[in-house]
């Protein structure tokens, strides 16, 4: 094939001598400049013969050009690394067009990251000079104090291993330029222009600076190729999972954002550095948009604006830092206070988000330009214990949704709801969804038939607590003591007598399952299931006994959550609520052991952990996909001075095997609607064999120091 050297490269601007060039050759034509190849061109007829061509297979590449291999991130090969990094949001008292002052600020603001443990730091919108200079940015002593006051910053950036983005104006051939310059360890990583040039109301940017979108260029500052464009990703070199894209002011505010880009090339950090006035109403519009914005593109956004200092001559700037992630704000300062924020983010969460998102269409349509950023273990931000947490509004809608979904049911097979009414959290909920599904089909709650099944380790709190909640919600109830039906069972079977194995306790869920089918199928009802999340990620049900049901309404609510949701309800029915406080504070129990004088002896919490840590599993583990070693750093965060790190990781190891292990049980669970962002249906969320193995978890969990 024939390799085509081109000097000088500008003639490639002339199209009609390209095509020239193509017509007159019958291979592929690769252009070099250099040396080094940069494109291959063809005509239409080349195309075609090589696309219709068999026997073609490939284009030769000359031996030059070098083929790049798709890498394993090997931060996630390194046990210390979890993802995390600290970021920080500065402002300062801006003086105008005091460049010097500006440098001392900025330095000042440097080493208050660095005792901060910060690993990026943006500061505001031309922080160097000031944003409200005027027509003053057309005076070259300006730009000549700028460049000055930059080799400053970037000389007393050296042996520290941060990113520092800084706001100036920057002279490049000849035009005025609103830019943002990355220094990183004594260097200028690179220069990014501001897109949008706002040219309405109070501003009048374009007087004075053009739009950077077709900027792409390297400048020569102090001997240091520098590139410059709007299409930069800073990338750690420690962890590449950290993409820092930048943007400034306006662009947050354009219909066709250039954080939209960068995060489809990979960012999942944006830094704003703004100067923007404050309006009446203006700074929740702002805090909406940078929420909205770190929704959508699942990025950190660290959002930097200047305040005093700048002129008040028409304006007033309030020195407003925010920090978003991922849909929520993080951290803000008080306007006006000129405080500086910094919180820790999860990088990786991020990037597990974007991983699970099929629609999120990645473009490696921007330059990578490593940075180094020192790693640190750092995860000082609160972490909810409660990841399923939800307030009063939430636990509203999870009823309705709950009694939406079960009502459709109920209509569709033209049936009445059938409950094993224990006296325990979960039938109580089933109980509870049931009559607000009634409700909604305008029927009697007597048509809800409930049925309470003691046997040998049935407490005298959870058998009245049963009758008393069925009496005051005014539904049909029926005790059924099978205690006899069971011994005779096991008689039957050849069991040995007053053995309590895991038999004696199968055969007692097996038959209350069994009297609640044959009921429903008596009374043209249908069995409405009480199992819970957590239960089913641990396998802590009896297959073909309470894990089976015609419906399962809690099926996506943890136990946590659900305790949430049944204490909304005490609050909301005063009729209720001595009886529901009486069953929140009635200790978790299969009731399956016989009791001791009438007082529960088997607790679930004592055998497998408290539900709260193993909520806290199951929330990480299934929604987020940490490594195990990971979830354990923050649970031992999340609990700490509540449980023993020792104990964590028991509890721990018992969830990665239960979970594992009894997947058979949930590969066939009823139908079931999905209310939290966690579902365990193998219809749905979870597709998962019932003979994976869990040695590789608990290998990682016993490998932690």
């Amino acid at each position: 094939m024939k390799k085509v050297i081109i000097e000088p490269i500008t003639v490639l601007r002339d199209t009609n001598k390209i095509s020239q060039i193509c017509k007159e050759n019958s291979e592929p034509i690769f252009i070099t400049k250099n040396g080094t190849n940069d494109l291959v061109i063809m005509s239409n007829n080349v195309y075609d013969r090589l696309v219709g061509d068999s026997s073609y297979k490939k284009l030769e590449l000359p031996k030059e050009s070098k083929i790049v291999e798709n890498q394993i991130n090997i931060n996630n090969l390194n046990p210390n690394s979890f993802g995390f990094t600290r970021i920080g949001s500065h402002t300062f008292n801006i003086s105008l067009l005091n460049v010097k002052k500006n440098v001392e600020s900025i330095k000042h603001e440097m080493d208050k990251a660095i005792e901060n443990h910060e690993k990026i730091i943006v500061f505001p919108e031309m922080c160097l000079t000031g944003y409200t200079c005027g027509d003053m940015f057309f005076q070259n002593l300006v730009y000549e104090e700028v460049v000055k006051g930059l080799l400053e910053i970037r000389d007393y950036s050296k042996n520290k291993p941060i990113v520092f983005i800084i706001g100036l104006p920057l002279l490049i051939d000849g035009k005025n330029y609103n830019v943002a310059a990355v220094i990183n360890n004594g260097h200028i990583k690179g220069i990014v222009p501001k897109t949008y040039l706002p040219n309405y109301h109070e501003f009048y940017e374009q007087r004075q600076f053009v739009s950077g979108m077709n900027l792409n260029c390297e400048i020569n500052l102090a001997g240091e190729k520098i590139p410059c464009s709007r299409n930069l990703l800073f990338v750690s070199s420690q962890n590449e999972d950290i993409k820092i894209g930048v943007e400034i002011c306006e662009d947050l505010w354009s219909y066709d954002t250039p954080s939209t880009k960068l995060a489809k090339s990979g960012a999942t950090i944006i830094c704003n550095l703004s100067a923007s006035n404050e309006l009446v109403g203006k700074n929740e519009y702002r805090k909406d948009l940078i929420k909205s914005t770190s929704a959508r593109l699942n990025v950190c956004y660290a959002y930097s604006s200047s305040g005093r200092g700048e002129s008040t001559t028409d304006l007033v700037y309030g020195g407003t830092c925010i920090i978003g992630f991922n849909g929520s704000i993080v951290k803000e300062n008080e306007m006006f206070s000129m405080e500086s924020v910094f919180t820790d983010i999860d990088v990786e969460l991020l990037v597990k988000r974007r991983q699970e998102n099929t629609s999120y269409i990645k473009e490696n349509e921007c330059r990578k330009i490593y940075c180094d950023i020192e790693e640190e273990n750092i995860y000082e931000s609160l972490i909810n214990r409660f990841p399923f947490h939800a307030d009063k509004k939430q636990c509203k809608e999870i009823l309705r949704y709950q009694a939406e979904a079960l009502k459709a049911r109920l209509e569709h097979v033209n049936a009445d709801p059938v409950i094993g009414l224990s006296g325990g959290l979960d039938s109580t909920l089933a109980l509870i969804v049931s009559y607000e599904a009634i409700k909604l089909m305008n029927k009697s709650s007597r048509c809800i038939h409930v049925i309470s099944m003691p046997a040998f380790g049935t407490s005298k709190v959870t058998r009245s607590n049963a009758e008393l909640l069925a009496n005051i919600m005014d539904v049909d109830f029926k005790e059924i003591d099978i205690k006899e039906i069971v011994q005779l069972h096991l008689e039957q079977i050849g069991h040995e007598k007053d053995k309590e194995d895991v038999t004696y306790e199968n055969a007692q869920a097996r038959e209350r399952t069994q009297i609640l089918m044959d009921t429903a199928n008596m009374i043209n009802g249908l069995v409405v299931g009480t199992g819970d999340l957590s239960e089913a990620c641990l396998g802590w049900s009896t297959y073909n006994g309470d894990q089976m049901s015609n419906y399962a309404v809690n099926i996506s609510l943890p136990k946590t959550l659900i305790k949430e949701v049944v204490h909304y309800y005490a609050e909301e029915h005063e009729d209720l609520k001595e009886v529901l406080l009486s069953i929140l504070g009635t200790p978790i129990s299969p009731e399956l052991i016989p009791t001791s004088k009438g007082k529960i002896v088997q607790k679930t919490e004592d055998i497998l952990g408290p539900y709260e840590v193993h909520d806290f599993f199951i929330y990480h583990c299934l929604r987020n996909g940490f490594l195990p070693r990971k979830i354990y750093y923050l649970a031992t965060k999340a609990f700490d001075k509540i449980y023993s790190k020792e104990d964590i990781l028991k509890w721990e190891k018992t969830f990665y095997k239960r979970f594992i292990n009894m997947q058979f049980k949930r590969s066939c669970l009823p139908d079931g609607v999905k209310i939290t962002s966690v579902s365990i249906s193998p219809r749905g969320d979870l597709r998962m064999p019932s003979d994976a193995q869990c040695e590789m978890f608990i290998k990682d969990l016993e490998n932690i120091k």
